[in-house]
Formats: C-alpha cells, structure tokens, sequence
C-alpha cells in the first residue's frame, strides 16, 4: 500500500434521495458541471466518457427530478447548438457542493478515527473472540 494512500481519509459520497425514486449525487452534479465547462451535453457526456443517449437522459431526469430546467439547449448556428445551465442549474451544483463540503466537513473526525482503526487495528479481546466463534 503506497504511503500517501495510508494518510488519506475514507471520502464521504454524498447523494440526495428526493424521494425513493428521485435522486440527485454526485454523476448528475458532475454532468452539470462538465456542461458548463463543455458547453454542450454531448462534449460533456465525451468528456464523461459516457454516450449522448446516457448524457441527456441523465439531463432530462435532472429536469424532471426538479421540475425547472437545470441544462438548456442552445439551438443551431455556425457553429452547431450547445447547452448552458440555467440559473436554477448553476444554484443547484453551488448547493449540492455546498452540501457535500458541510457533511464532508461535520464528519471529519469520524472519517479520521474510521482511518486510523483500520490502520492499527485493536487486538481482539476474548470477548470479541468468544463473538466470533457463535
């Protein structure tokens, strides 16, 4: 095991469950995000290495899941079309990353007591022996 990976901390992955079937995490964050620095939802599903058809379901899910555009299509010109968050989009990656950073930061010592059990771990009492052999 490489030294640097001894002093990392577990990562906290952080998803939204709406309800049970609408979810927001960190793929659809993601996508938002490589929208906004792509400029369109197929470059940023490419750049995701994830198809088109994958990119603007998990696009149009986001939408719905919200009930306001998150991504909106840009249509033709020159160039060809291309796609923006909308306000709403751009407020919800800042408040999901908001969000992730707040818990990321309220269970850091959990994470880092978590790390360091796994690093050194205990030596098993009888008791924990007697659990085991059951």
């Amino acid at each position: 095991m490489p030294a640097s990976s001894n002093r990392a901390l577990p990562s906290l992955i952080l998803r939204i469950d709406l309800d049970p079937e609408c979810r927001i995490g960190p793929g659809k964050i993601q996508l938002l995000e490589s929208i906004q620095t792509c400029g369109s939802i197929s470059a940023a599903g490419r750049a995701m290495d994830m198809s088109y058809k994958r990119a603007w379901d998990l696009v149009d899910e986001t939408n719905r899941i919200c009930r306001q555009a998150a991504v909106a299509r840009q249509t033709g010109g020159k160039n060809g079309g291309g796609a923006v968050l909308t306000p709403f989009g751009v407020a919800l990656v800042a408040r999901y990353r908001k969000i992730e950073r707040d818990a990321a930061s309220a269970v850091h010592k959990e994470l880092e007591a978590l790390r360091n059990d796994i690093r050194h771990p205990k030596k098993s009492t009888e008791r924990d022996r007697d659990v085991k052999a059951r």
